[in-house]
């Protein structure tokens, strides 16, 4: 697909496809491969799906949603003994406040933000490796067991994705998944308090994903995707479902065939959760155009990139206690640290006309 007709078929979009996994978990390579065509459309022409017949029980997201609820009542001063910026590898408690892609517009929601759990003595968090090391668990009876398990059970799920996008994409079912070892995929229980002063406006502010998809589990409405044309279209609540969406290393690895759409969530004055799964790959892996890709299309539209380090780029633009230790020189941008927004189809939008 010629880079135009790929802009022409997102500014058409009005709407968010439904896809079945079913067959793609338990199907013959046949079935899986339908439902992986029916990957790549989206992925090419919307880079959003609402995916059902994933399989994930509903005990494990009403167990998931119930242990959030649990931790996020607890006072302040309990919640910040878990504080975000007390440990080396980017995990814990999340105040308001501490989080903006755009740093004029702080987000007021809160969260805990968890990852793939790695022992200490592992060589890459003994070797300080950005974003990789254990998880900091709360001290509250019954929490770890069933979030753990969500994390698992969609891990799972993830990686089952990523299969079908390599078939999507032309390639073996296994081509993606040899990156995928030990990443930094990231699951967040995100809570926005009751707001009475809510009015139209955002609550988390436009962005792509920085990973290569993600698996949002919301629990109301709110979110909105942004189509080619620079319009808001908004994601219809179910919750049978799971929100997929492309992020910047599948569009760099697709040489631009899969869109990482920009997406928002609109603030509202009811009190709601959501819980994204940001599927990554291993820390160390270069991403650069698949050469079948860029054999087809003619050229590379992307330079490489290294994962873990534009992961973790992002992410030091984007939280308050990374800025701050940033200016203090206690650390360093990786070389080659994108901005904000620069991929996606935010990005193409800044950099037309204003």
């Amino acid at each position: 697909m010629s880079q135009s007709m790929n802009d022409q078929r997102l500014a058409d979009f009005q709407a968010i496809p439904v896809i079945d996994i079913h067959d793609l978990l338990h199907g013959d390579s046949s079935a899986r491969q339908v439902v992986a065509d029916q990957l790549g459309r989206a992925a090419r022409e919307v880079g959003f799906f609402q995916m059902v017949g994933h399989g994930i029980d509903g005990s494990l997201r009403d167990g998931l949603i119930t242990q959030a609820k649990r931790f996020f009542a607890q006072p302040t001063e309990t919640k910040m003994e878990r504080y975000i910026g007390l440990y080396h590898h980017h995990r814990g408690y999340v105040p308001p406040g501490e989080e903006s892609p755009d740093p004029k517009k702080p987000d007021m929601k809160e969260a805990f933000d968890l990852a793939f759990e790695l022992p200490s003595d592992d060589p890459d968090v003994l070797a300080s490796t950005p974003l990789l090391g254990p998880n900091p668990w709360p001290d509250l009876d019954g929490f770890r067991e069933p979030v753990a398990a969500y994390y698992d059970a969609a891990y799972q799920v993830g990686r089952t994705l990523m299969g079908g996008f390599s078939l999507a994409l032309g390639l073996d079912e296994d081509h993606l998944l040899g990156y995928v070892t030990k990443p930094p995929s990231q699951l967040r229980l995100i809570h926005y308090p009751y707001n009475p002063d809510a009015e139209d406006a955002q609550g988390i502010g436009a962005h792509t994903d920085y990973e290569c998809f993600t698996l949002l589990l919301p629990t109301a409405p709110g979110l909105e995707v942004m189509n080619g044309a620079g319009e808001w279209i908004d994601v219809p609540y179910r919750d049978d479902a799971l929100v997929v969406n492309i992020g910047d290393m599948l569009e760099i690895w697709s040489n631009g065939e899969f869109v990482a759409t920009s997406h928002r969530v609109r603030k509202v004055k009811e009190e709601r959760y959501s819980f994204p799964l940001f599927f990554a790959c291993d820390y160390h892996t270069e991403v650069a155009p698949l050469p079948e890709l860029v054999e087809q299309h003619g050229k590379a539209h992307y330079a490489p990139l290294k994962a873990g380090d534009h992961l973790y780029a992002q992410t030091i633009q984007t939280f308050r206690y990374l800025r701050e230790r940033l200016a203090k020189g206690e650390i360093t941008l990786p070389e080659g640290a994108r901005e904000v927004g620069s991929l996606g189809q935010h990005g193409k939008h800044k950099e037309g006309p204003e």
